[in-house]
């Protein structure tokens, strides 16, 4: 049975999973990187000290609680996106996995990004998987990225990605944490975030602030602190800052659309899973797709894949 093997060594998750081409099924085993309460991430040097700690353990999960043989492709993401320079050694972990891997066993190695990664696997999560095959424009909303993408068929790397907007100061992820442990939760704050926002009773206007397609993102956190200063809620400020998130990526879905067509829309990413986020825009563009929360969040599930496309692109 033809099983393709990715590993994702995110900065804020070890993620390891098998896609069974036949059954179009994914098989995954993933663990976020410990951080420490009050602290908003991780230096490199010790994600990689938790990589190497976590990564055999989720290879012996993802093969010890299942009857998967030893894939004969693996692909690894080493480096955040597919530009020049992009680099974090964090992806190192799984990339010195793969290629051992691909040494012992005499596998296919294939190596990607982990935004690919991230696409691929929303678009399976979304059983849009064909989209591969036409131009389409893809979100990639986490920690690291607020970027607006235009994806394109590509020989090389199934995907050639364009930048369409991105965040000139903080990202989504990095807006939702800062609030989050500014209120007292714990990082990584999404999923606790969303919850203390299900209890807001008042609404604030926003207003998102975009330049030629990207945006700006600092003033939630300003406005945040400002709300919790003067006695707001922390359900309500915890509100305002995902509805700040939503509006602002409604502002630039709008801007792509216009530039480039009504070509079908992707959205990846932690980010994307929260429910507030996913509504808001599912309102103004009730065609989107959007993976499910356990294919948002950094997972091995998109790399995998890549590889299952990239082996039968090259038959």
């Amino acid at each position: 049975m033809p099983e393709f093997l990715g590993i994702d060594t995110s900065n804020y998750t070890t993620s390891a999973a098998v896609y069974v081409s036949e059954d179009n099924r994914i098989y995954q085993t993933k663990k976020l990187l410990p951080v420490k309460e009050g602290e908003l991430g991780l230096r490199q040097s010790d994600a990689v000290f938790h990589h190497t700690k976590q990564l055999p353990e989720m290879i012996e999960r993802l093969f010890g609680e299942t009857e998967l043989s030893a894939p004969m492709t693996v692909t690894a993401s080493a480096r955040p996106r597919n530009t020049e320079g992009s680099y974090m050694p964090c992806f190192l972990c799984g990339e010195g996995f793969a290629r051992s891997y691909s040494a012992v066993t005499g596998a296919k190695l294939y190596t990607t990004s982990h935004q690919i990664g991230h696409i691929l696997a929303a678009l399976y999560s979304a059983d849009r998987l064909e989209l591969v095959k036409e131009p389409f424009i893809a979100f990639h909303v986490s920690g690291g990225t607020t970027d607006c993408l235009l994806c394109e068929p590509d020989e090389d790397n199934v995907l050639s990605i364009s930048e369409i907007g991105t965040s000139l100061d903080l990202k989504a992820g990095q807006a939702v944490d800062r609030t989050g442990v500014m209120l007292g939760l714990r990082f990584p704050c999404g999923a606790e975030l969303e919850k203390l926002a299900a209890g807001a009773d008042k609404y604030y206007k926003v207003k998102p602030v975009l330049k030629n397609g990207s945006c700006c993102l600092s003033g939630v956190e300003n406005k945040c602190g400002s709300m919790l200063k003067n006695g707001e809620s922390p359900e309500n400020t915890a509100r305002y800052c995902l509805d700040f998130i939503a509006d602002t990526i409604i502002a630039m879905t709008a801007y792509a659309v216009e530039k480039h067509g009504e070509l079908p829309l992707v959205f990846a990413g932690g980010v994307m899973s929260d429910v507030i986020i996913r509504d808001r825009i599912i309102s103004r563009y009730p065609s989107a797709s959007f993976a499910e929360p356990q294919f948002s969040c950094d997972n091995a599930a998109g790399v995998a894949i890549y590889g299952y496309l990239k082996s039968t692109g090259e038959k």
